[in-house]
């Protein structure tokens, strides 16, 4: 650094010399992407930070978790888990946008905070401008559950159901642009018929509402869902997925239970500020990837119904270009309002 800065203190001095005082500041240039490019490889020097935009226990913060035990150690540095939830997961993506681009800290990406806050919420950042994807992790479909008192064992059946009662059947989810509020609304879209959305401040709570009875059906993900299934809580009609889910494998798309073309599908990605240097990159995304190939992580993410993706940077950020988008459309042609800034 002690040429850089002998470089660039000659440039300074020389402003009556174009020619060399240009050379100079070529030279300082030159000398300053040097020593980032080291820098970068040397990465990482220092514990990671990965910001989850929610409470902890949601499938996100369970996979970054599960991740963690191959990830750390590949990287030779510990990683720390920052759970800061509030504005729907703007809080904590404005913290990773306002960071500095070395890599140190990272954000957990969802559908909602990704894909739906754009469209719903007045944001302080742009998700496409200052932030660097780095890899999508996977897909998770949802599980539609109706109470056991509802008329309906099948997707024919309970839209049948929703066409003779417009707007009598609740359903209950995170709030406004949560997934499963999502779900819910590409699926009457779709099937043409009404459901009346019950927001709760989280899935537990909508949950503990569909076992009492008070709200009659619930698109959530299979993980939490799939005890309560079992234990006969709440009948299971299908999964939201492209696929059938190998943990429900008995249980029908709701594609082939009767709506042709619904799919929907949560998903989780890691990325960084923007301009994130390029060897950080790389090196994030190679070991990143290899960790997704580990025989662990696969089983106990097919346990949780997700299947995992991975991929390069620009296979996550076209992916995630093409959600928000999909979801843009959904929100305008739903007439779902925007809400204030968080």
């Amino acid at each position: 650094m002690g040429r850089l800065k002998g470089y660039c203190v000659m440039g300074s001095r020389l402003r009556g010399n174009g020619k060399v005082a240009r050379l100079c500041v070529l030279a300082c240039i030159a000398l300053i992407g040097v020593a980032a490019t080291a820098h970068a490889q040397m990465y990482p020097t220092k514990p990671i930070r990965v910001v989850v935009p929610f409470p902890p226990g949601g499938t996100p913060d369970i996979q970054i978790r599960m991740m963690n035990e191959h990830l750390a150690p590949r990287l030779g540095q510990s990683i720390v888990v920052d759970n800061r939830p509030g504005g729907s997961g703007a809080i904590g993506m404005d913290l990773v946008a306002r960071a500095q681009a070395d890599g140190y800290t990272l954000l957990i990406a969802t559908v909602g905070n990704w894909t739906v806050n754009p469209h719903l919420l007045k944001l302080p950042f742009d998700v496409q401008r200052d932030f660097t994807p780095l890899i999508h992790l996977a897909t998770t479909p949802a599980v539609l559950v109706v109470h056991p008192a509802v008329p309906a064992h099948s997707v024919k059946a309970l839209i049948a159901l929703a066409q003779n009662q417009p707007g009598a059947l609740n359903y209950g989810g995170s709030g406004t642009g949560g997934f499963g509020h999502m779900s819910a609304e590409l699926f009457s879209a779709m099937a043409k018929v009404k459901f009346t959305h019950v927001p709760y401040k989280g899935v537990a709570f909508a949950m503990t509402d569909l076992i009492a009875g008070q709200i009659q059906l619930m698109f959530n993900s299979a993980a939490p869902t799939i005890p309560h299934i079992k234990a006969k809580r709440v009948r299971a009609l299908a999964t939201t997925g492209a696929a059938r889910v190998a943990v429900l494998i008995d249980l029908p798309t709701v594609a082939e239970a009767g709506l042709p073309g619904y799919e929907n599908s949560t998903w989780s990605a890691i990325a960084g500020p923007a301009k994130l240097p390029v060897p950080i990159i790389e090196r994030l995304n190679r070991d990143m990837n290899a960790v997704l190939q580990q025989p662990d992580i696969r089983e106990r993410w097919s346990a949780m119904g997700s299947t995992i993706t991975g991929g390069t940077p620009a296979e996550a950020a076209a992916i995630m270009r093409a959600e928000t988008a999909k979801y843009g459309k959904l929100i305008r042609e739903a007439g779902i309002k925007p809400e204030s800034s968080p």
